[in-house]
């Protein structure tokens, strides 16, 4: 009998194991939404193919003694419809099941990962090749001629992690890799970086209450706008496009606040991928995460100008290769620990868990930009637009752009979207044309005929 083969967590994976929950299941979601109505038939051989070039995909998650681990499965994943809430849970410690499902409902196709698995940029090489492959298909299917897509750079069992800031290379790597780093804030960032402010202490931080959904679903509120209208914006003032979304967006958390008497602290959660600062194809996770932070005063009118200003400067601050190098040191010390090495595994969860809650504790909204979706010359012809987003503990944004459509999708565990609706006036009083599409997750919506 062949012996399975296995591999352990990245560094970043072991936290999500902690830290999920009904509401938080640390699931995330990628979605196609397509010209035409989805042939399962097809999509279920053009996962069949894409699945067997990503080895990583073929795991399942077992629970060891000390760690958890990915250990390789014979089974073969099936796409199924869409019947479920949006990003509910994927791994059931007592179920072997695969790490992803692929779902689809009329014309969309769904890609939803735990993230313990990998991160949004792994996942989306996935969805580009299986998109790829699906409208190869479809094409075929209808006799037009196709070529087969170029074969894709990757590692997919590698763990960056480890090859970077491992304690036997002891942080090396990070001088031969800050060339990209310093390009990335030539190019996205203000040219001077300013003394940073120091950062409030968690008590004073604002963290947003509502009403939780009845069933945990999350409130999804997917709007699309043009990209060149949305970059038009961020350039008139000199700012990335991440930065300038995550200031309005602070700025409507704030509009959407009852009370206003007092200093007002909010803070960002932005995830950063490590491939643009440091050479890596890994299809695990490799990222890590800032965060940006903003006091509105009673007494001082909200000028967006020195929004953009502070948190451009705290930006290019935690980009350093100083900053970037003491987070990362921080999770690797704590992997590499002797006493946490012969720690159980319960115990490190619940160390983890500890952590998470106090992290948590610190972060008023979260905010992932995945970037620009890659799909061959003529998929726009198959394709409409792209979707991303995830379950949120918190109210969260994400964007993702193909073509010239910027999609913006709010998540959210309660029911009320007064934030969203000042975020969208935000944007329509600068002209820009915006569409909405919004869930029902009260007992009264669904039964709202």
């Amino acid at each position: 009998m062949e012996k399975k083969k296995w591999v352990r967590l990245d560094n970043a994976s072991n936290i999500f194991l902690a830290a999920r929950n009904e509401t938080d299941t640390k699931v995330f979601r990628l979605s196609a939404e397509m010209t035409e109505v989805v042939d399962p038939v097809l999509l279920q051989s053009a996962l069949q193919k894409t699945f067997k070039v990503y080895p990583l995909f073929h795991n399942v998650l077992r629970r060891g003694i000390f760690w958890y681990y990915l250990e390789e499965s014979q089974g073969t994943p099936k796409v199924k419809p869409e019947t479920d809430p949006p990003c509910s849970p994927l791994y059931h410690y007592d179920k072997r099941e695969f790490l992803f499902r692929v779902l689809y409902y009329k014309d969309r196709i769904h890609l939803e990962v735990f993230h313990a698995l990998t991160d949004g940029t792994g996942a989306l090489w996935f969805f580009e090749d299986l998109l790829t492959e699906y409208v190869r298909l479809r094409q075929a299917k209808l006799l037009k001629a196709l070529d087969e897509p170029e074969k894709r750079d990757k590692a997919d069992l590698e763990d960056s992690f480890k090859r970077y800031f491992s304690k036997k290379k002891k942080y090396a790597a990070i001088e031969a890799s800050i060339e990209p780093l310093e390009k990335y804030r030539e190019n996205e960032l203000a040219d001077d970086a300013k003394p940073l402010e120091p950062e409030p202490e968690s008590s004073s931080i604002y963290r947003i209450k509502g009403e939780k959904t009845p069933d945990h679903r999350q409130r999804v509120i997917e709007m699309s706008l043009p990209l060149k209208e949305a970059l038009d914006l961020a350039r008139r003032e000199h700012i990335s496009l991440t930065l300038y979304m995550t200031a309005l967006y602070m700025l409507a958390v704030y509009r959407a606040k009852e009370d206003k008497s007092e200093d007002v602290t909010i803070t960002t959660s932005i995830p950063i991928n490590l491939r643009q600062f440091f050479p890596s194809v890994s299809v695990r996770n490799f990222f890590s995460t800032t965060i940006v932070t903003y006091t509105f005063k009673p007494d001082k009118e909200n000028d967006l100008n020195d929004l953009f200003e502070k948190l451009t400067q705290q930006f290019k601050s935690q980009l350093q290769k100083e900053a970037l190098e003491k987070r990362l040191k921080r999770f690797i010390r704590f992997e590499f620990n002797p006493l946490t090495r012969i720690a159980p595994r319960p115990l490190k969860d619940g160390v983890l868990k500890l952590v998470n809650y106090f992290n948590n504790k610190n972060i008023t909204v979260a905010m992932s930009n995945l970037g620009r979706v890659q799909l061959p010359k003529g998929m726009e012809q198959y394709v409409k637009q792209t979707l991303f987003y995830t379950a949120a503990v918190r109210p969260q944004f994400c964007l993702i752009s193909y073509q010239d459509v910027l999609t913006i999708s709010f998540t959210s565990p309660f029911v009320e979207t007064d934030i969203q609706r000042e975020f969208v006036r935000l944007l329509t009083d600068r002209k820009v044309h915006v569409t909405m599409d919004v869930n029902r997750v009260s007992r009264e919506e669904m039964t709202d005929s």
